[in-house]
């Protein structure tokens, strides 16, 4: 058997821990803690079973028309993907050919480079500045060694997993001078002060698309549900290279009843930035670092600079956040914001280790 070289060498994503034991305190893979609205389990207890005989519709009519008017925008420029991830392996296929190279900020998604390895094409990092801001928007990889042009820029907006939002102006101002497609990841846009939606709708922007996720604000992480908005041509682009039915019915059904509920969305994410204002005031008041957060996490470092050793100290209570070894990630704990109650659980065990 064959295996291409490039996956020989590929060092594989590494998705966040998933405890099989159901009494942990899970703060490490930015659920949302509160549940998705009634409306999903009415349509579930309610779902037709003969449909699932028949194929879904492969082009979601229904559910884009729906995204469309959420939006403001009209459904062909609307993909949807079996989740984000999907919608960001297909843009690696899309946009990229082989001799380009792939950019995004350094740190960010550690999933994008992986991308960039399975496309077999270069990972071109632009580093953030110290306090993880974007100072110089026309800055594409000046510290890589490559001459290699960067066709596809994913940017992440707020960042992963530093927690910070980036100005629109200067997203707007960068993908005016960037020649490829910028694709702007807003998994987290729902639970910050602004969004990028309008870049990716202006004429003025064909090289832009916005992409979101039912994962995070809509609490559908195990739906595996996103999609992007963005110019017509590069919509049309995404679709003459998916999966003939990449959504199954179930999924699209469950979706639209979750869109046909957006109160409740906002509802839970008022309540995940309330505890996320409360959580960062309380970790600063016992000396940790800790930006101005746009997420449902939290990026901090921990006066001790032991962020590894309180990450494995959490995890022996059963206490799960994450970790991410590395020059510019390894002092911090990255902390999804769970319930109240899970949070002051969270901050006794962090007491306690003191």
């Amino acid at each position: 058997m064959r295996i291409a070289r490039s996956i020989q060498k590929l060092t594989p994503y590494t998705p966040g821990e998933q405890p099989k034991d159901s009494h942990v305190v899970k703060l490490n893979t930015n659920e949302n803690p509160y549940p998705p609205s009634p409306r999903v389990a009415q349509t579930l207890s309610a779902f037709d079973l003969d449909k699932l005989r028949r194929y879904p519709d492969p082009v979601f009519a229904e559910l884009r028309a729906k995204l469309a008017s959420i939006h403001g925008t009209t459904p062909d420029r609307i993909f949807i993907g079996n989740g984000s991830d999907e919608v960001l392996t297909l843009a690696a296929r899309v946009f990229v050919d082989d001799g380009e190279a792939i950019g995004a900020f350094d740190p960010s998604y550690s999933l994008y480079k992986t991308l960039a390895a399975i496309r077999n094409v270069p990972f071109v990092p632009t580093p953030l500045a110290g306090d993880f801001t974007w100072s110089e928007p026309e800055c594409i990889g000046e510290a890589a060694d490559t001459t290699v042009p960067v066709a596809l820029f994913l940017l992440t907006n707020p960042n992963a997993p530093t927690s910070i939002s980036h100005p629109q102006d200067k997203i707007a101002s960068f993908a005016r001078k960037f020649p490829g497609v910028v694709l702007i990841d807003e998994a987290y846009a729902d639970f910050a002060d602004g969004n990028c939606v309008s870049l990716a709708t202006a004429a003025e922007n064909p090289n832009v698309v916005v992409m979101r996720t039912l994962s995070k604000s809509f609490s559908l992480a195990g739906l595996r549900l996103g999609y992007c908005i963005g110019p017509v041509d590069l919509i049309d682009a995404l679709y003459k290279a998916k999966d003939s039915y990449n959504i199954d019915a179930l999924a699209q059904a469950l979706a639209l009843a979750a869109l046909d509920d957006l109160p409740w969305m906002t509802g839970n994410t008022k309540k995940v930035r309330a505890t996320r204002t409360r959580i960062a005031g309380e970790l600063r008041r016992r000396g940790w670092d800790v930006p101005d957060s746009q997420t449902n996490f939290l990026f901090a470092r921990p006066p001790s600079n032991n962020a590894a050793d309180i990450f494995e100290d959490l995890r022996t209570r059963h206490i799960y956040v994450r970790y991410f070894p590395g020059p510019r990630t390894g002092e911090r704990l990255r902390i999804t914001i769970g319930t109240d109650a899970e949070m002051d659980e969270f901050l006794s065990a962090i007491d306690s280790l003191a």
